[in-house]
């Protein structure tokens, strides 16, 4: 599949979509949560996908994880974007766009959609809460030490811990 999608086939790339678009729209909708916005996010996805192909290295990586990636940088930029937008609206008020944290926040149902929340359950609370803010949120580890009132060391620690747990939550998730 990957050579004809190299290839630039169309089938080969509807396959593609018909497979991972359900998983990657969960994916983009738990850091946007607002359905348009995250379908065209989702369709900014596969048109980068398609774009830059080329780009992809099998031996960097599986192709799900490749496409991950691409979904959940384009929903953050579109999520930091939106931000940009509000805070330019609002700065003159000391509030910052923090404040429409509950606007952003994930419902749990949403991670789901490729059985995230199993793992992120295995996390101990304080990890999951740095993952939430910094993979589903779209917040920088900075912003994340100023919000939880934590030095920027021990937000690097603990989102290195957390990742090396799921990694470690995912392949028994996978072995089971």
């Amino acid at each position: 599949m990957i050579i004809l999608i190299r290839e630039k086939n169309q089938k080969a790339f509807s396959y593609l979509y018909d497979n991972y678009s359900k998983a990657l729209f969960g994916v983009i909708n738990s850091v946007i949560n607002d359905i348009e916005e995250a379908e065209d996010v989702l369709q900014k996805t596969f048109l980068k996908i398609w774009n830059n192909f080329d780009s992809y290295d099998t031996a960097k990586g599986r192709l799900y994880t490749w496409m991950l990636n691409i979904a959940r940088n384009l929903a953050i930029d579109s999520t930091r974007s939106k931000h940009e937008k509000i805070k330019s609206k609002i700065h003159s008020t000391s509030d910052n766009v923090y404040k429409f944290e509950n606007i952003l926040r994930t419902e749990d149902n949403t991670h789901d959609t490729i059985g995230l929340n199993t793992i992120l359950n295995g996390l101990k609370e304080d990890h999951k809460s740095i993952i939430d803010l910094a993979y589903f949120e779209g917040y920088t580890q900075e912003e994340i030490s100023k919000k939880l009132n934590l030095p920027l060391g021990t937000v690097k620690t603990k989102v290195r811990q957390a990742l090396l747990k799921l990694r470690e939550l995912a392949k028994k998730e996978i072995i089971n």
